[in-house]
This record gives C-alpha cells, structure tokens and sequence, in this order.
C-alpha cells in the first residue's frame, strides 16, 4: 500500500491525535515529530481527496488526550524539582496497560506490524524530555542522569529521583582506634569525621563511605593517605567548592583526620576504588618475646622479601570472614632492630597481605614469618600504612573524573513554555 493508503487506514480506525496518526510511521524522515508527521499526513489525505482540511473534533481513541499533555507534564515535572540542581536529566514513563493496548491495536487495525513505528512510551519521554531540557538549558544523559524523572500516567504523578553525588579523595588518619565506618564500640569513625560538611554543602540525606581496603581500627594511615569515594545519596545541590571542603574537614577534625586531592568523580569510581588492584606499604613496630641476634634478624628480613605468603584467615578476624587460606606477596620489606627486643620493619606488600600475622605468624596460620623464622615470638605493637597505590594504574584515571562544566540548572533558572520554541 501506499503511504496516502496506510494514512487511510489509520483514519479509519477512529479519532486520532496528530501525534498517533504519525507515531506508526516514525521511522520515516528525520527531523520531524510525531505531530509533524500526522498533521503532514492528514494534510496530503485531505489535498488527495479534495476535501477542506480538518483536525479531529473527537478526543484520540488511543492515547486519550495524554498527546495534547507534554508541556504540562514538563512544567509539573519542574515544578517537582523544587530546589534540585542538576546538570543531567532523563525522562521514563509508566503508561497505563489500556493506553498500551490502543497503541498496538491501532497499527494490527489499520494493517502494520504490532511494533511500527514508535510506542506511546518512547514519544512521551521523549517529547516531555525535549521540553524538560529546553526550558533548564541541561542535557539528556541515558547513562546516569543527575535526575531522573517518572511520569506515571496511572497515577497522574511525577516522581523525581536525585542521583548520587561522588567525591574521591585521600585521607590521613592521624589518631589510633578510629574505625574507617561508624562502628557501635566507637565513639566516632573517619566517616562521621569527613561526612557531615560534604551532606551540608550538597544537602543530602546520608553519605556513604567507600574506601580502598581498610587500615586496622589501631593502625594509623599516613604518606599521601587512602583512596576513597563519598557518596552523597539523594543530593539537592550538585556543586560545591572542594577546597572549602577540604578546609573545613582538615580544620574541624581536631588533627584526627585530613583529607586532600579531592575531585568530583563518576558513579563508577565507587567499584573501582573497592576493586582496584592495589599495594600497601606498612611501618610496624615489631616486640620479640626474647633477645634477637642482628645477622638471624637481617636473614629473616632477606627470606621474606619478594616471598610467596599462605596466610590463613587470621584468628583476629575469622569470626567476620570466610575461613580461607589466601596467597599474597612479600614485594619489598625492609628493617632494623632498634635494639635486641624491638625492630622497625617496612613492608610493602600485595593488597590483603596481613602484616600483623607477617609478623607474627599467627600460631602458624601465616606461613613463612617473621616469628617463624626468627623461631622467636613476636608481635606487632604499633602499625603505620604509609602508602596505598594502583599496581599497575593511579586509582583516579581521566576517564573517572568528572567534569562539571559551569553552574548546575535549576527549576527557577527554567524558562516559561511561552519562551520556549514552538512545537
């Protein structure tokens, strides 16, 4: 059939919007809407047939008026913004089963396959979505969106959902026995430390805190500090100075924790800042149990470097991790004794390499050790990571750091439909 005869058969099915009669055939020249093609195609019937040109005087029997909707639907959509700022947006749709059927029953009636075209859902997050961006001057993202917007057509309600906000950074913990997460038998964490100015200036609900490994709760974090990600959950601004914020962490802490190389980042710097194969460099001050000889304690250094560790999970924290035998790498230790009963050692191993049990041997869980070696018992009695780093990559690469480009849009920045181009 032709095209004059397929815009017959459309027309006969009932009263159509312009935007129906040409969603079956969308796929058909670029550049126009769906209104676009059906008042074209309405135009070409009505020249055709010689008879003068009409719009419906009944309401469209598919979509049920929803099409004479979107700029309502986008300035309630605004409107539900309320002081959000964002840069990036995303519409999607929750359209009734009856309004879906109509849809498809229109092109089975009228002699096109079930899936022609474009589906009423499509055309509404995309003509409410055109709009949306017009009128804030912000971009459409499929990806990860700053918001996302639903408009359920059910319910006649449009919810807004604020995607989270991600900061990376380093941290120092410069005082012993806080955790890196809130913890009960704590009075505070690095966590609770850093948090709070970050959930002020992007007014969020919560932060979440994701860290590179953790250093033990009595170990202090030194050098250029540990890789995190803060998540702000749900945030209603979506810009902020990082250099305040980094000031006022360092200077309200009271020396505890220090924070620095702060970059906004994407959602994915979360995974990878948890995943991302890395090293540690410790400092442990190591106790023996009896007196150790110079050349035996400068041997046993010697055996462990570059040495293949089995370490069984330790007993410390086998009630909170599976009972597993892990191998990891000795890659350069270095150390001293400061006297026959006291030594300095510096490790710098694979991720998950425990240095205490290193030392220890951990009645035998962690073989080979410095206890074992040595065959004199010894312990860890104070611990410093000193260094955390990619093996193979920095932790931050270019294509996770996010770029925000000028000052976030936001609902009273949007101009009026009036100002915007007409359809």
């Amino acid at each position: 059939m032709s095209l004059i005869d397929d815009t017959r058969a459309l027309l006969a099915t009932g009263p159509l919007c312009n935007a129906c009669l040409g969603r079956p055939v969308a796929d058909r020249s670029f550049g126009l809407t769906n209104v676009d093609r059906g008042r074209a195609l309405r135009t070409t019937v009505a020249l055709a047939d010689d008879e003068p040109y009409a719009e419906p005087d009944e309401p469209c029997w598919v979509c049920e008026g929803l099409c004479e909707r979107f700029d309502e639907l986008a300035t309630r959509a605004i409107d539900a913004l309320g002081d959000t700022e964002l840069y990036t947006y995303q519409v999607g749709s929750r359209i009734p089963p009856l309004l879906e059927e109509n849809d498809r029953l229109l092109r089975i009636d009228a002699g096109f396959e079930p899936d022609a075209g474009e589906d009423l859902g499509s055309e509404l997050n995309r003509e409410v979505g055109r709009r949306i961006g017009r009128r804030l001057g912000v971009e459409v993202d499929f990806h990860r969106p700053d918001v996302q917007f639903l408009v359920d057509v059910e319910s006649d309600s449009i919810e807004v959902q604020r995607n989270s906000v991600s900061i990376y950074g380093r941290y120092r913990k410069l005082e012993r026995d806080i955790p890196q997460t809130e913890w009960d038998k704590f009075d505070e964490s690095v966590e609770e430390l850093v948090a709070p100015p970050f959930l002020s200036a992007f007014r969020g609900t919560d932060a979440v805190f994701h860290g590179a490994g953790r250093e033990d709760v009595d170990a202090l974090m030194l050098g250029s500090g540990r890789p995190f990600v803060l998540e702000i959950k749900e945030p209603h601004r979506r810009m902020a100075d990082l250099d305040e914020l980094q000031a006022a962490v360092n200077g309200g802490t009271n020396g505890k924790v220090e924070i620095e190389a702060l970059a906004f980042a994407t959602h994915e710097m979360i995974e990878r800042v948890k995943e991302h194969d890395a090293s540690k460099t410790y400092r442990a001050t190591v106790e023996f149990f009896e007196p150790v000889d110079e050349s035996a304690f400068e041997a046993a250094v010697d055996a462990l470097e570059g040495a293949t560790i089995q370490q069984r999970t330790p007993n410390r924290v086998d009630h909170r991790r599976a009972d597993l035998v892990r191998e990891r790498t000795v890659i350069g230790i270095d150390g001293s004794l400061t006297d026959e009963y006291t030594a300095t050692v510096e490790v710098h191993g694979e991720g998950g390499l425990y240095i205490k049990e290193l030392v220890s041997g951990d009645e035998g869980r962690t073989e080979p050790s410095l206890a074992g070696l040595l065959g004199v018992e010894a312990t860890v009695s104070a611990l410093d990571v000193v260094d955390v780093e990619g093996v193979d990559e920095p932790f931050l690469l270019p294509e996770f750091r996010l770029e925000l480009n000028g000052e976030p849009a936001s609902a009273p920045d949007a101009a009026s439909p009036d100002e915007t181009v007409a359809e």
